[in-house]
């Protein structure tokens, strides 16, 4: 991509930077009102029996989702044009959806500037090795990759560690503004806890925003691992990286089908979000769709996104994800490099 067709580009997408009040408000209405009359569905349907609740449940999961993307917007600055707004709607979103929102908005805001840097890796992104590395790594390191990189690790602990735990605490070098909404997140959570636990008692409250939260989860970590790997996304070194093409080239386009679209509000276009942040998510597709380059990029569907769940290291040499068992034969092509005993 040359540097006339990068700028194009980018003027292109600008127009479409301006959120629109009547949509943000409407998104917020259509997205929290179902969340809660689904919660309260849940709640009756738990006197009958937790696998009726369930179904009320696993479509409330969604709608976390999607209230989560309305977080993401306002730390992005999006959502409205008033940045006060967005930060009030944010941390509002965030305790719905357990995230502080200075601490993710400083990590995310981080990411969309390194991603597909090889040289900035480990600020709000899935932990990824390059071939060289983990053959030159030692067990321990291979081991903990192995662990950190198994499906049930990823998806299953990892909303509990990231949201639960993890979100609680303040990130090293945090300014006192981020650390002040941080403990104020905290608080608001523990609150809101504590009222749904009164209201409804803490068995019930357990049950049912325990499962909504690991639902909701597992598909977010999901939906953040398979935006950035698949097997021709973008990795360079810092001296070749160029964020036009990490984020077109790197970001994968989701084509789900129209409802769970809307629950993931749009974040299939992941492409567009990574070129220009401060579209809102409800034009997302617009872009997507009046802007040719745009359609030209990596696209992945339900069912061949599954396939991602093989790609475990970063082939530098082949310029795409391979899977640990594709390492051993590669290997051997890779001389004077010295293996490690097998896993």
């Amino acid at each position: 991509m040359t540097l006339q067709n990068t700028n194009t580009l980018k003027k292109q997408v600008a127009e479409y930077e301006k959120s629109t009040t009547k949509e943000s408000v409407w998104q917020i209405i259509n997205t929290v009102v179902p969340f809660i009359a689904l919660w309260y569905l849940a709640y009756i349907s738990l006197s009958v029996s937790y696998w009726l609740a369930l179904v009320p449940i696993v479509i409330a999961a969604g709608f976390l989702v999607r209230i989560f993307i309305i977080f993401h917007d306002c730390t992005h600055h999006s959502f409205f044009k008033n940045r006060r707004i967005n930060r009030m709607v944010g941390t509002a979103m965030g305790v719905l959806t357990l995230f502080p929102f200075d601490r993710w908005g400083n990590e995310h805001a981080i990411h969309h500037a390194t991603s597909g840097n090889l040289d900035k890796r480990g600020t709000g992104d899935i932990w990824t090795l390059t071939v060289d590395e983990y053959l030159e790594a030692p067990l321990s390191l291979r081991l903990a990759y192995r662990f950190y990189r198994n499906p049930l690790v990823m998806f299953g602990l990892g909303p509990i560690f990231e949201f639960v735990l993890k979100n609680r605490l303040n990130r090293k070098g945090a300014k006192k503004k981020e650390k002040m909404n941080t403990y104020l997140t905290n608080v608001l959570i523990l609150a809101l806890c504590g009222m749904l636990s009164w209201l409804v008692g803490w068995q019930a409250f357990l049950l049912i925003q325990g499962s909504i939260f690991f639902l909701s989860g597992s598909v977010g970590i999901w939906l953040f691992y398979v935006q950035h790997t698949f097997e021709d996304s973008y990795f360079e070194e810092n001296k070749d990286w160029e964020y036009v093409k990490a984020a077109v080239e790197g970001s994968s386009f989701y084509k789900l089908p129209k409802f769970f679209q809307f629950l993931t509000g749009n974040i299939g276009f992941h492409h567009v979000h990574h070129l220009s942040p401060r579209v809102p998510n409800y034009k997302l597709e617009e872009v997507h769709k009046n802007t040719p380059p745009l359609q030209n990029v990596p696209s992945i569907s339900l069912a061949t996104s599954l396939k991602s769940l093989r790609f475990r290291l970063w082939d530098e040499k082949n310029k795409n994800f391979v899977s640990f068992k594709e390492v051993k034969a590669l290997a051997k092509k890779r001389v004077p490099v010295q293996l490690k005993p097998e896993l």
